[in-house]
């Protein structure tokens, strides 16, 4: 998807030993090294996840970032920021004296992974993990495409 090396830092997996020393009369290509694991939960593991050359230390395919807690389904507002998006959950609140519900909305930053193609409208399931930076506690793993009904538009799921 992406070059390996677009940061200035030498970008290497984590679980993966670069250094290792190759005997010198066995027959066969170097193979190249990739980390990557089966997240669970009925999850399957990307493709460009386990083929692709990318790097990404919060993937949850590709380092040690583990998916635990809350799995929560949204539609996509923005991809504006750097492997980061935001996705709003439309949900119905019931207000007792009136006997009646009304729409309400949140929205959650998540962590996206290269693995993934994602456009705004998109509708992508997100598994909680560790903090990852100071707003985002969520990752995505998996993504389906969605409609052009409007960022604002109030949808169930």
């Amino acid at each position: 998807m992406a070059d390996v090396q677009t940061q200035k830092a030498f970008q290497k997996q984590e679980m993966v030993f670069v250094a290792k020393k190759q005997a010198a009369n066995k027959k066969g290509g170097a193979r190249e090294l990739r980390y990557w694991k089966n997240v669970g939960l009925g999850f399957k593991t990307p493709t460009e996840a386990i083929e692709g050359k990318y790097v990404d230390k919060k993937c949850p395919f590709t380092s040690s970032v583990s998916i635990r807690g809350r799995i929560l389904k949204g539609v996509v507002c923005s991809t504006k920021m750097e492997r980061t998006l935001t996705l709003r959950r439309d949900y119905l609140h019931y207000i007792k004296k009136y006997r009646r519900f009304e729409k309400r909305h949140t929205k959650i930053s998540a962590h996206v992974s290269p693995a993934f193609k994602v456009k705004e409208g998109d509708i992508v399931t997100v598994g909680q993990c560790r903090p990852l930076s100071k707003t985002v506690r969520f990752n995505v793993l998996s993504v389906t495409a969605g409609t052009t009904a409007g960022k604002k538009a109030f949808t169930m799921f």
